[in-house]
């Protein structure tokens, strides 16, 4: 049956070229409409939005030489997502070829999905309506909606050139700063792979076919039930310092996704850190350092910036917590020798950036 956006279409039937016979569906509309990604195209035909020869299909079906594709896309999102709007930006810096913002919590880097404005790429568009000229305004990573700190945008095509290709070539320091659950009692490397995850494909997880992925953490503040990390990222994965830190156990605080749950130690707790924690509703992730070669003067740059004010306030009062001398020290799977025991589980990373529209995070 016809949807009625399928009906109403005006948008001219495509006919399948002969030397696109045996492709996937989603494989011969990328090569026909180069202007869209694969990711794009994928969720049209998902949403039911693509027809090959007046039939329903999936991004698997085989097509051949002379059938009939009709695409139509959904009315208005994606051009309404590209509107000015007056939000207010952070600007830590900003030169001709550079601008890097302090995002708070909450806001949305680029529109997708649920979020079609009230995004950081709003906000640019309306601060310079010349980004309007640059793919994605410039934006060439991202944070999570509720990480805060540093993000830089690219004001020209050329710095974008070259902001993309030094992330490519994992060369821009990305610091951050993390509240995990447990105790960690020494500095170390993650280094595992990270793929989707094989049944909630909106998570990603340790996957041994998953891309690499490498994060260095150093443990600044240890406390009863808590430790305050120093996370530097080598590789950047969707979602790579969230899913290395449930890896190692050590979940990070207020994390929705690969966080802890319920499964909450109230009893190692004074009500005073009971009640920070609970108030506090995010991930407590931070990017409070950023370094890069700039695109024009190839001279090294750094940035740092204050951490958030919200796990400022965590922070004190873990700081002040008395733990109970009856209460062990509270950990997540440390073995014997005091190595983390890992998982056995079988996109916007930066090698992905020129493939996927669809935008991933950082961290």
């Amino acid at each position: 049956m016809q949807s009625k956006n399928m009906k109403e279409s005006t948008t001219p039937v495509i006919a399948i070229p002969e030397h696109l016979s045996g492709q996937r569906l989603d494989l011969a509309l990328q090569a026909m409409m180069p202007e869209h990604s694969r990711s794009r195209l994928q969720a049209w035909i998902k949403e039911g939005l693509v027809q090959l020869n007046q039939q329903q299909a999936t991004a698997k079906t085989k097509v051949w030489g002379g059938d009939k594709v009709l695409v139509n896309p959904p009315p208005n999102l994606q051009d309404n997502a590209f509107k000015p709007e007056d939000i207010p930006l952070d600007i830590v810096y900003e030169d001709d070829a550079l601008l890097v913002i302090n995002k708070p919590a909450g806001l949305v880097v680029h529109p997708a999905a649920g979020n079609w404005s009230g995004t950081l790429l709003n906000a640019l568009l309306y601060y310079i309506p010349a980004l309007s000229e640059i793919p994605r305004a410039g934006i060439v990573h991202r944070l999570d909606k509720d990480t805060s700190g540093l993000l830089v945008v690219a004001k020209t095509l050329e710095a974008q050139t070259s902001l993309v290709r030094q992330l490519q070539a994992r060369t821009v320091k990305r610091e951050y700063r993390a509240i995990v659950w447990g105790q960690i009692w020494r500095n170390g490397k993650i280094d595992q792979p990270i793929g989707r995850h094989s049944h909630a494909r909106t998570k990603m997880a340790i996957s041994r076919t998953g891309k690499p992925a490498v994060t260095h953490y150093e443990v600044l503040e240890r406390f009863g039930v808590h430790t305050y990390l120093r996370c530097n990222l080598e590789t950047g994965r969707t979602h790579q310092i969230r899913v290395h830190l449930q890896y190692l156990k050590a979940p990070m605080l207020g994390d929705p996704v690969y966080g802890i749950g319920n499964i909450i130690p109230h009893k190692l707790m004074t009500q005073t850190l009971r009640d920070a924690v609970s108030g506090f509703k995010r991930q407590a992730l931070h990017a409070i350092k950023l370094g890069l070669i700039h695109p024009t003067t190839n001279e090294p740059m750094e940035w740092q910036i204050e951490l958030a004010d919200d796990m400022k306030v965590l922070l004190e009062a873990m700081r002040h917590e008395d733990v109970p001398e009856e209460f062990a020290p509270f950990d997540f799977g440390v073995d014997e020798q005091g190595l983390y025991i890992g998982d056995d589980d079988d996109d916007w990373d930066d090698e992905d950036f020129e493939e996927d529209e669809t935008m991933e995070d950082d961290e």
